[in-house]
């Protein structure tokens, strides 16, 4: 529960880094075998692996590019991945244009691992991952993370059944980073990162893409204290003040801290929070250009949910400002509008 310190509603950093446990346990009904055996054969899965639309409004919320498009994008996509180097040096504003029209869905686990710099940190630890993933681990750490393995997207494909590949992907890549970095040791919010990841590239690709992104994109966002976040959340509080002073005004005079609502945003580079293709779209952009991507998300739909006096009438206080934040209208989280914003 949040505590009150000079007005302000504390909140238990503690708590955060064990991320929503609660609002995690909702999401994983379909937790035993007996529920799941024969499951994803009976039910349809939409074009993203997700059985019966565990992220909604996947279909409606997803832009349909003409299969000719596609083509061209993927053989423009070959030509700059054969020759990356080259790209990025000398023509980095146009891998940036093709990584907002977002990347053909063919590629995308390629060039996410290109752009996130993991093929070079790979190709630099050669032989690292195996070494690490045939170490036993951490017994504090590996009973936390099974813990969490069937809470991580437990309506997709890769993730549906107990103890199945999807599962022992993201322990293994998830056991493999606490011994990486055993004084960051595990945070909840770093397991629907990797499976993310997990969605789009091997196990050992993963790993270097969620090395890259705790170390390079997010430092310090999943240390114990979690500084960085606290830090990154009174920033986008000084953006909002530019961007949208009403909505800026109206979490002021309700003293709702930004921890309150950005976390799960942030920490997990809103991979819980968007539909599925909105998700996909904001990580190629944020792969290409950083953490900047995630304040843009941020403050779109911060503005878009609280920017104007006739949304700010049906909450009047913290509560009803918190759950509006909760359940984020589904237009302002659609493919096409959120990138336009």
């Amino acid at each position: 529960m949040a505590k009150t310190e000079n007005g302000r509603p504390s909140v238990d950093m503690g708590s955060i880094r064990t991320l929503n446990s609660s609002h995690l346990e909702d999401e994983s009904s379909l937790g035993s075998d007996s529920e799941i055996n024969g499951f994803t054969s009976e039910r349809q899965t939409d074009r993203y692996g997700f059985i019966g639309g565990a992220q909604q409004y996947s279909e409606e919320s997803a832009q349909d590019v003409p299969p000719e498009v596609l083509r061209q994008r993927e053989v423009k996509w070959l030509d700059m991945l054969s020759h990356w180097d080259k790209w990025m040096i000398k023509r980095f504003n146009k891998v940036r244009l093709r990584c907002q029209k977002g990347i053909p869905p063919a590629l995308r686990g390629r060039a996410w691992l290109y752009l996130s710099g993991g093929k070079v940190k790979r190709e630099q630890n050669q032989g690292k991952f195996q070494e690490l993933d045939s170490q036993p681990g951490d017994p504090k750490w590996i009973d936390v993370i099974e813990k969490d393995l069937h809470r991580q997207f437990p309506f997709h494909e890769m993730f549906v059944s107990r103890g199945g590949h999807g599962q022992q992907d993201l322990f293994r890549v998830l056991k493999a980073y606490t011994l990486y970095r055993p004084e960051e040791g595990y945070c909840q919010a770093q397991a629907p990162i990797a499976a993310v990841l997990l969605m789009h590239m091997p196990a050992e690709d993963a790993f270097w893409g969620l090395v890259q992104i705790c170390e390079k994109y997010l430092p310090g966002y999943y240390s114990p204290g979690l500084e960085a976040i606290q830090l990154d959340g009174e920033i986008l509080f000084a953006l909002l003040r530019r961007s949208s002073p009403i909505a800026f005004r109206h979490l002021e005079k309700h003293k709702i801290d930004p921890i309150l609502y950005m976390t799960e945003w942030f920490m997990c580079a809103f991979s819980r929070t968007l539909p599925w293709a909105s998700v996909l779209r904001v990580w190629d952009m944020f792969l290409c250009d950083g953490v900047k991507i995630i304040f843009r998300v941020g403050l779109v739909l911060l503005k878009c949910t609280l920017g104007t006096r006739e949304k700010l009438k049906t909450c009047q206080g913290l509560y009803e400002t918190m759950e509006l934040l909760r359940a984020i209208d589904p237009r302002y989280m659609q493919e096409g509008f959120l990138v336009r914003e």
